[in-house]
């Protein structure tokens, strides 16, 4: 075979095992590798392209992942006749449209099946289906009163909130609410979002002409999530939260409270929430049940400061309720019953049982080629993997063996990735923990 790797792999801005993967897809599609036919092993790539043995691999499971190649083991990786079907029929498939498939999603935001009692929702749905009068209106565009109460008595109970049901607004989800925040502050405001990873937040500020700012200090309108403050699940401390009520009470700033992950701490009790420890003066407060229900059931809410109250009745009326009457009612009585304080106790347990089976299963697989650690809250678990590759690199080469991570971008000594473990079966654990090892250290 004539050598052509410098013509092969001399392209900019192109990760180099995809170099290789194109170098060698070239030679199966112009048929000068027939199917049938064996590749090069692994130790021949690295010296015929002077690469890695890394790159080589990643090279190789892309290849396979494509089906231009399949591997046998003990004997290495054979061309396919994929190339001659896709000549055939006259079509061509590009590298975006062959993406491997992924078979263990560790940064999947889903809900365990095992999670949720269907069957139970399912009862308060049909109930709130028989009451036909009430389903013939479009109901209270602030959201319905009970449900306003029932959250009211709540949230009160489990996260010391200061508020009556007049403060509550229903959306369906957090960006609907932020549009109506938006709608009744000044646009001349400058808006803090720090670490926060929310960027759809972020993009309806913008397009509502609002400008961010790099600190607290310059800001109006400071946005924070206190109980999971970055990627890694950090619990803002006490402390750090009263110093920004204090400074929002200082210089007359709005602090805007996303609650996400309150629920899900678990190593100490829940902290206060800022709207409480404020006693709901400067801040606002927004809370979900994306994760507490399912993420389909498009159901949040907001506190508003009383301060806040006047501006929005006058613009209340522009704005429908976005949120399912059904599913309001529903809720409701969900609530009412008890079963919402039941369903995040059981959801809890069930989460830390995963946490500490994935870790178990990446102990006994990395063993002590990597540290483990747990976030304070949600269902993030950071791997510190014990090699000399960048998190990027890793992520990269997970993924070509089916295995979706995220890169915790601590730009710490060793690489560290990010494991989500909530849409993954627990039995699934040990062999997408060893299926992540070959991908980085060869099976």
């Amino acid at each position: 075979m004539e050598n052509t790797v410098d013509s092969g792999l001399n392209k900019e801005n192109i990760p180099l095992y995809m170099r290789v993967y194109e170098y060698y897809k070239d030679l199966i599609t112009e048929g000068k590798l027939s199917p049938g036919a064996r590749l090069p092993s692994i130790r021949r790539c690295e010296k015929e392209l002077s690469v890695s043995r890394t790159t080589a691999e990643a090279a190789y499971f892309q290849l396979a992942a494509d089906g231009y190649v399949v591997s046998k083991p003990q004997s290495g990786y054979f061309v396919t006749d994929v190339a001659r079907r896709e000549k055939k029929d006259g079509t061509v498939r590009g590298i975006k449209e062959l993406e491997p498939k992924t078979d263990y999603d560790f940064t999947s935001l889903s809900a365990d099946r095992e999670s949720f009692d269907f069957t139970l929702w399912r009862r308060y749905i049909k109930s709130a289906l028989r009451q036909d009068e009430r389903l013939l209106s479009y109901g209270e565009a602030q959201g319905e009163r009970e449900l306003r109460e029932a959250l009211c008595k709540y949230i009160t109970e489990h996260r010391n909130a200061v508020c009556s049901p007049d403060n509550i607004v229903i959306g369906a989800g957090v960006q609907s609410l932020l549009h109506i925040i938006c709608a009744v502050l000044p646009r001349s405001q400058k808006v803090f979002f720090g670490e926060s990873e929310f960027e759809q937040g972020a993009a309806v500020f913008s397009d509502h002409g609002f400008k961010s700012c790099r600190t607290k200090e310059e800001a109006d309108i400071i946005y924070v999530s206190p109980s999971h403050i970055n990627r890694l699940g950090d619990v803002m401390p006490t402390s750090e939260r009263l110093r920004l009520i204090r400074l929002a009470d200082r210089e007359n700033k709005l602090i805007i409270e996303d609650d996400y992950d309150s629920e899900f701490g678990y190593f100490n009790r829940p902290t206060p929430s800022l709207q409480g420890l404020d006693c709901g003066r400067n801040v606002i407060y927004i809370g979900t049940f994306s994760k507490l229900l399912l993420p389909s059931i498009r159901l949040s809410f907001m506190i508003l400061p009383d301060a806040l109250l006047g501006e929005y009745e006058k613009k209340a009326e522009l704005y429908n309720q976005t949120a399912s009457k059904t599913e309001q009612i529903a809720l409701c009585s969900f609530i009412r019953d008890g079963n919402l304080s039941i369903r995040i106790r059981k959801i809890k347990r069930l989460y830390t049982q995963k946490m500490k089976l994935l870790t178990s299963a990446l102990k006994e697989v990395f063993g002590d080629k990597a540290n483990i650690y747990i976030g304070e809250t949600g269902f993030v678990l950071r791997l510190e993997i014990k090699c000399a590759m960048s998190e990027k690199e890793i992520a990269e080469r997970a993924l070509i063996s089916g295995v979706a991570v995220k890169e915790s971008g601590t730009g710490k000594k060793y690489p560290q990735i990010l494991l989500l473990c909530s849409s993954v079966a627990s039995e699934d654990f040990l062999p997408a923990a060893k299926r992540l090892y070959g991908s980085i250290f060869g099976a």
